[in-house]
């Protein structure tokens, strides 16, 4: 019998589950191994953030494990093999069904537990420093909250291709990790405003903001002439005050993005891009994700809270099976 977390009045119970069924055409079934713990989990779980129109209603957007079995027009993959794959939801479960092009292969080197940390953060920072702001090499990023699991991703992934990070998070231990991830300048946000930090240190091409609130218009005092801000979150708030006269003068863009409700095309077409991008820059040991903590499915909800309360530098992850 097939086991999924399921939700219910904001209660987590670890229960048995028929499963995700036979793989559909162009799909593979994963045996679960690890899953991990995202922000997006924390909101649906609080019923702030649905699952897309026909995604599972089970949480997690990330598994590694091993191919199960395929739906037909399945080709680059078979049974036993190990995978990593980027979900719409699903992945709190033994087994999840997804699209084959939203699974890779473990990179060389990496165990499936380091491979879990990878799908949703890599993808995500790619999808939104090389395609939604469209970086060239030399421009330089405003990241906040840049110890998470998501941020450990993007100061690494930037550094590697030529573009400068500057990290802002709330504690001092998690800015010297950040620092030691290739960050090349930080601030302390309990000290204030970052506006003249960023000012001193250059200003910057680009912000990838997951907090949004107030923070958004001091983005813009940050932002070089055809700077970009691109919104991934509101841990901050939901409403801002733009200074529209600074974003005509200086050609600004607010872009919003999200990943989850994209498309299997561009989910597809992210993965591979890592593929090619990534995956040699993992295999090396160049780049690598960050795990903070381990913990087994059935302390999920400790897990939940130690990442609602930001106590975490990098992914934590879950443990499914052996």
């Amino acid at each position: 019998m097939n086991r999924a977390i399921k939700v219910t009045g904001g209660n987590l119970t670890w229960e048995d589950w028929d499963g995700p069924g036979t793989p559909p055409a162009d799909h593979v079934e994963i045996e679960v191994v690890w899953t991990a713990i995202n922000r997006a989990d924390l909101m649906q779980r609080a019923g702030l953030y649905p699952p897309p129109p026909g995604a599972s209603d089970i949480l997690g957007l990330e598994v590694s494990g091993r191919i199960a079995s395929v739906g037909s027009g399945v080709s680059r993959f078979q049974p036993g093999d190990e995978v990593c794959a980027l979900l719409t939801g699903g992945g709190y479960a033994t087994r999840v069904v997804v699209p084959e092009v939203q699974v890779l292969p473990v990179p060389k080197g990496l165990s499936l537990e380091k491979a879990v940390a990878i799908p949703e953060v890599f993808a995500t920072a790619w999808l939104n420093l090389y395609y939604e702001a469209q970086l060239k090499p030399g421009e330089r990023v405003l990241l906040h909250a840049a110890a998470s699991g998501l941020g450990t991703a993007v100061i690494q992934l930037a550094t590697a291709f030529g573009n400068p990070v500057f990290a802002t998070a709330g504690d001092d231990a998690k800015l010297e990790t950040c620092r030691k991830l290739g960050a090349s300048g930080v601030w302390n946000r309990n000290q204030g405003s970052f506006v003249d930090a960023v000012k001193h240190w250059g200003g910057v091409d680009m912000v990838l903001d997951p907090v949004g609130g107030s923070y958004i218009a001091e983005d813009q005092r940050v932002l070089n002439v055809d700077g970009r801000i691109v919104l991934i979150g509101l841990m901050g708030g939901r409403m801002s005050e733009v200074d529209l006269g600074l974003m005509l003068v200086k050609r600004q863009r607010l872009i919003g993005s999200t990943l989850r409700s994209r498309t299997v095309k561009d989910k597809g077409d992210v993965m591979q891009a890592l593929y090619r991008h990534v995956w040699p820059l993992l295999s090396a040991g160049q780049i690598e994700p960050i795990i903070d903590s381990a913990w087994p499915i059935e302390q999920l909800e400790e897990a939940m809270a130690y990442v609602g309360e930001n106590k975490n530098t990098g992914k934590v992850l879950l443990q499914i099976a052996g």
